[in-house]
C-alpha cells in the first residue's frame, strides 16, 4: 500500500465504500484506519 496521510486514507476508504469497489480493498484500508485509531461514522 502507499503511504497515505490521515486524511488520504480516510477519504480513500469513503470512495472505496460509496462506489462498491472490491471488498477486500475496503477491508484493507478500513485495517490501516483502525491501526492509527481513527473513527469513521459508519
Amino acid at each position: 500500500m502507499k503511504i497515505m496521510s490521515n486524511e488520504m486514507l480516510v477519504a480513500a476508504y469513503r470512495d472505496a465504500k460509496k462506489k462498491g469497489q472490491d471488498q477486500d480493498w475496503i477491508r484493507l484500508l478500513q485495517i490501516e484506519v483502525q491501526k492509527r485509531g481513527l473513527m469513521i461514522n459508519k
